[in-house]
């Protein structure tokens, strides 16, 4: 005889409008149709509303959330204004904060910001965590403390970053090789920051030995100046091919592709698309950002991150990817239903296949990460933004109380 579900949704809408139920056994999802058997467990009654896998963030510094009030805002008026081509002198005036970094403040910051997302329904996050002289590896022990605190609830890749570069910040590179071995995931990367075209190869090449060292996948922040000749997105889909690791390296903002010449855009694209690097683009917190409608007509992967909460870039977040989707609806002029859709993808099934998730999705031995909305479709989960009435994490409901309780001091910051 068959094992009977542990747990039921009913009355499921999935995004094709159709109503199903979906069991759920030891946390995987193991079966979709109608009118299932009733000896499970215990059952969410979904009463019609929109039923998807789960939010997914690739884009996150969780060891910055709530740092703005302890710093000016000259970092952010530099990283927003003149066109971006001051975002080098932005990086520069964040890194004071960490000069006071420590684990013991970075966890309980980083835990509201994660138990917020829980609320919000995003299972998945990539977060980093500034790595060099100043921030030494604080952010790195505090976001492996929360990934294990928050592991079965909230699915977090930590990301080893050498925010302020690796040949510009001596000793950078041994810190990070430090980050890996303590367990971090990912290897992160920055080279645009670095002061010349030599240092940006060094840092791209650094950054993929160390990822190969570790089986690891890297994510690289590419490009986020207002410079029309800073071109590290090309060197780093090149050095994905060259090294044969094609579908492992996620690029991150590139905004100076909203400056570069067409001719040279298109083959870029074609390079990407050979390299298999998705881009994740983060509209809301600068004035120049991916040229996002470009890179889906030609079958790029692109999907959207939150990036920030309440620091030196962006003063706003709260790890609610339907608001990002919303957003960026108005940023990148995607006002069509087909859109809305295509935006939905980029917070849900985008996300996932930039990340490299497993078994993510909803259908048959799919982990159940899943999220029911209150409304029946996805322009209306994108026009309220709300929170989802049940969150499903592994096959459990989550507790909202107890997030909610974690997260309280974050809310109404």
């Amino acid at each position: 005889m068959s094992r009977l579900p542990d747990l039921v949704i009913t009355n499921a809408r999935t995004r094709s409008r159709e109503i199903v139920d979906i069991g759920i056994t030891d946390g995987v999802i193991t079966a979709i149709g109608s009118r299932l058997q009733t000896g499970a467990q215990s059952f969410v009654d979904a009463r019609g509303g929109l039923v998807t896998p789960a939010f997914v963030n690739p884009h996150l510094h969780l060891c910055k959330v709530w740092t703005l009030p302890m710093m000016s805002e000259a970092a952010l008026a530099a990283y927003q204004g003149g066109g971006m081509s001051e975002a080098a002198k932005a990086v520069e005036l964040a890194a004071v904060v960490k000069n006071n970094y420590d684990a013991s403040w970075i966890v309980p910051n980083a835990r509201r910001a994660v138990a917020l997302a829980a609320l919000h329904g995003n299972l998945h996050i990539r977060a980093f965590a500034d790595v060099d002289t100043k921030a030494r590896l604080e952010g790195i022990k505090a976001l492996l403390a929360i990934r294990e605190e928050f592991r079965g609830i909230v699915d977090i890749q930590v990301v080893a970053f050498p925010q302020d570069g690796l040949f510009r910040e001596p000793g950078a590179d041994d810190l990070m090789r430090k980050a890996m071995t303590l367990g971090a995931d990912i290897v992160g990367g920055i080279p645009w920051i670095e002061a010349d075209e030599e240092a940006r190869r060094r840092h791209i090449d650094f950054c993929f030995d160390l990822a190969a060292q570790h089986g690891a996948d890297v994510s690289m922040l590419l490009d986020d100046v207002g410079d029309a000749n800073m071109r590290t997105l090309d060197m780093m889909a090149r050095a994905v091919i060259a090294r044969g690791v094609e579908g492992r390296a996620l690029a991150h903002h590139c905004r100076a592709m909203a400056l570069y010449p067409d001719n040279y855009f298109r083959g870029l694209m074609a390079l990407l698309g050979e390299a298999r690097v998705s881009v994740v683009s983060n509209p809301h917190n600068g004035p120049l950002h991916a040229r996002v409608k470009d890179l889906l007509a030609a079958d790029i992967n692109v999907c959207l991150g939150q990036d920030d909460i309440s620091d030196a870039y962006y003063p706003l977040g709260r790890n609610n990817m339907l608001e990002v989707a919303f957003l960026a609806s108005h940023l990148l002029w995607m006002t069509a239903k087909s859109e809305f859709e295509t935006l939905y993808d980029m917070i849900t099934t985008r996300a996932a296949t930039a990340m490299n998730l497993e078994r993510y999705g909803l259908g048959l031995g799919c982990t159940a990460n899943l999220v029911v909305l209150d409304q029946g479709d996805v322009t209306e989960a994108l026009r309220f933004h709300n929170p989802p009435r049940v969150v499903i994490s592994h096959g459990r409901v989550v507790n909202t109380d107890r997030m909610r309780a974690l997260a309280q001091m974050a809310v109404g910051d």
